[in-house]
């Protein structure tokens, strides 16, 4: 993949992550490529000054077309170099979940970590997706606490999703 474009300071612009598809019409015989677009992303340069006196920074900050916000260039770069096509879950308004196109996993992540789930996963002891000691009353009270229970298997795409989503959400 190319790298991501340089926009100059004070503007913006759409970056579109692109996947090339080979078709086979028969054995041994590729004959067409298409470019597909998998998702258009917002990148929004603004200038800031954090403190009355202080010099100005730039902010480079990048959003899903729906305005979500993704993260920096740092985030959005490891999430785009894996193929990660971030989006949110719930009411969120902070993408922290996505699929990659290039090995069909589901990945969940904060500013401090991201990992990634396929079928066959099992949730173990200890693992950031695992059920909390929480009490049922708590997680009544906070739906976005999401875990899933120990032995819990992915046995589809579904279900590695919401992995995901439970290891985002317990490491957010």
């Amino acid at each position: 993949m190319a790298s991501l474009p340089s926009l100059g300071t004070g503007t913006g612009g759409i970056v579109e992550l692109m996947v090339d598809v080979l078709i086979r019409l028969e054995p041994e015989r590729w004959i067409e490529m298409k470019t597909n677009v998998l998702a258009k992303f917002e990148v929004r340069i603004e200038d800031m000054t954090p403190c009355e006196g202080e010099q100005p920074v730039t902010l480079t900050s990048y959003y899903t077309s729906g305005g979500r916000y993704i993260g920096d260039e740092k985030t959005f770069s490891l999430l785009i170099k894996r193929g990660i096509v971030p989006e949110t879950y719930g009411d969120n308004k902070v993408c922290s979940i996505g699929k990659s196109f290039k090995n069909g996993r589901w990945y969940g992540w904060s500013y401090r970590t991201l990992y990634g789930f396929q079928v066959g996963d099992t949730v173990a002891e200890g693992d950031c997706c695992a059920s909390s000691r929480w009490t049922e009353e708590y997680l009544k009270d906070h739906p976005d606490d999401l875990p899933l229970p120990v032995g819990f298997e992915a046995k589809t795409e579904e279900d590695c999703k919401r992995m995901a989503i439970a290891f985002a959400s317990s490491v957010s």
